[in-house]
């Protein structure tokens, strides 16, 4: 695929009501390589979007020949999209996050004359983070992760957390038990991941995305943070 600001890719957004969703069309429309042909979102189909009205169903990437789609929803409803878009012979970039093994069998199999790219994070420093987790887990015997976020996020633990989380499982077979005998306050430990790693999640106002990944072994501890 050759584009240029002559001959700009054409873009479909998935979820161009929420707020990511809307972030990445006005990012999409910053750049002059891209061209925002079609804004989809059932929540928010009628209302306007860069002089594009949010539509209700799928058919209008295809009507208004969408190259690339990219999808900022939520596991269930981009479990819909991505075969759709597979079928279609759509290009997908995708944000959404909470797939199982299945959701990504189904998507290969989908995706046979497109290409789909799923991220749990866009920033290279997330990519980065998760990466160096991996690379370090089999030299420490705990690990424990901290995310924090904005009191708009829906879900948690993040994706980017959970992601993590199974990359160092994956990268280790030797994980310490949890030491804790008695638990205070339920749940005051977290959530128990892939390979018992602890998850916090912390949901406050005013908060900036941020991750860290603790990992100890005997008289030391590394701490990897991204903000």
């Amino acid at each position: 695929m050759t584009f240029s600001a002559e001959n700009p890719i054409r873009v479909g957004v998935v979820g161009a009501g929420g707020r990511m969703g809307a972030t990445v069309c006005d990012a999409v429309v910053a750049d002059p390589q891209l061209l925002l042909v079609a804004a989809v979102d059932p929540m928010h189909a009628g209302k306007e979007c860069h002089g594009l009205t949010i539509a209700a169903e799928l058919k209008a990437l295809a009507d208004a020949q969408a190259e690339v789609v990219v999808d900022f929803t939520v596991a269930a409803a981009a479990r819909v999209t991505l075969p759709w878009l597979g079928l279609h012979g759509m290009h997908a970039v995708v944000g959404t996050t909470g797939f199982n093994d299945a959701d990504m069998a189904t998507f290969k199999e989908s995706f046979t004359s497109s290409s789909c790219l799923i991220a749990a994070n866009f920033a290279i420093g997330a990519v980065l983070m998760m990466k160096f987790a991996e690379q370090a887990a089999p030299f420490f015997e705990t690990a424990e992760i901290i995310e924090f976020h904005h009191n708009a996020k829906a879900d948690a633990p993040s994706g980017t957390a959970m992601v993590t989380a199974q990359r160092m499982a994956a990268a280790s077979s030797e994980w310490a038990k949890d030491p804790t005998q008695h638990e205070v306050a339920p749940g005051a430990r977290g959530g128990e991941g892939p390979a018992g790693i602890r998850v916090h999640a912390v949901r406050m106002v005013g908060m900036t995305a941020s991750q860290e990944v603790i990992l100890g072994t005997a008289g030391q501890t590394l701490v990897i943070r991204h903000d």
